[in-house]
């Protein structure tokens, strides 16, 4: 396989502009080109794409490897991909900090209170909040639920600053910062004594709907449930009525089953909800965390070895 002309979709301004990763990547020997959905030309031009979205054109393009800039790969049909021959690589490994960074800020906003103080401040509201609401999460126990790059940036901050951080993942290895680690069949075990449940897991077959209705009657009822995966990995609805029921205390909520999140859903209005666009993983360095990759890639592309984050 050779690259001589590397696109970068138009669908990247999701996150950064496009321009930002071209620049970055300017000293590559292929030929680096923003290319838009309106350009078949431009896009029948390359042999390599780095993009956000996915779209039906990329399969009659001319491509042998796309990269996508998110960890997540769901959105791209797999089996297509493999029987036209397109390798498709991923952005694993790059989100710990931010993620994980992301988790504990909005753990701090509702332990101390911050998330209503902020919204205070815009009603002009100067109201304490009752003596017994704020907490320090200092020794509270937080379980991580997949404990892949996400997860692991998650529990390693959690033990920084003295939480208690039990884990969940496939099997029961233990990971560094998480002092129990449970495997998939004990997740009630493990989230049942949690103040926080953080899902972390990537969107697959065995992970849609992981958290439910018995996941969320397991959690106490002084606990949070904090979603960086992937909407589809939690049943809204569940969650929903667990939260108006008073099963669960609130959430913090970055990823939903329908994006942008209706106007109507009630998760705007609720007091120990918060609700961020999808944007954990968001920093001004992501596109040269990107740029990385696709330059580790292409040398190995060049040198004929297997590449850095395969999926097919």
């Amino acid at each position: 396989m050779q690259i001589s002309h590397l696109g970068i979709h138009e669908s990247v301004e999701a996150v950064f502009p496009p321009e930002q990763l071209r620049e970055e990547l300017s000293a590559l020997d292929p030929t680096v080109a923003v290319v838009g959905d309106g350009d078949r030309d431009a896009l029948a031009d390359c042999d390599a794409l780095v993009t956000f979205a996915y779209r039906e054109s990329f399969l009659d393009a001319d491509l042998e490897w796309i990269h996508s800039i998110q960890a997540g790969y769901d959105r791209f049909p797999l089996s297509e991909l493999e029987e036209a021959g397109i390798i498709l690589t991923n952005s694993t490994g790059i989100h710990g900090t931010s993620v994980g960074e992301t988790v504990l800020g909005t753990m701090l906003e509702i332990a101390r209170r911050l998330h209503r103080f902020s919204r205070q401040q815009v009603a002009h509201e100067w109201t304490r909040p009752d003596w017994d609401e704020p907490f320090t999460l200092q020794h509270e126990p937080i379980c991580v639920v997949g404990l892949g790059t996400l997860g692991q940036g998650i529990a390693k901050r959690a033990d920084a600053i003295g939480m208690h951080v039990t884990g969940v993942r496939r099997s029961a290895e233990s990971v560094p910062h998480v002092r129990t680690v449970y495997a998939n069949d004990d997740l009630h075990e493990a989230i049942s004594d949690a103040r926080f449940v953080a899902l972390a897991t990537p969107l697959t077959d065995e992970t849609e709907g992981l958290m439910g209705e018995a996941e969320f009657d397991a959690m106490r009822d002084d606990a949070y449930f904090v979603n960086v995966a992937r909407g589809d990995c939690a049943d809204q609805d569940a969650l929903v009525a667990a939260l108006q029921g008073g099963d669960i205390a609130g959430a913090a909520l970055d990823v939903f089953e329908e994006e942008p999140l209706p106007e109507d859903s009630p998760l705007w209005d609720m007091d120990d909800v918060i609700v961020t666009p999808h944007a954990a993983a968001a920093e001004v360095d992501y596109y040269r965390h990107i740029a990385e990759l696709v330059r580790e890639n292409a040398q190995h592309i060049d040198a004929d070895e297997e590449l850095t984050n395969r999926v097919v």
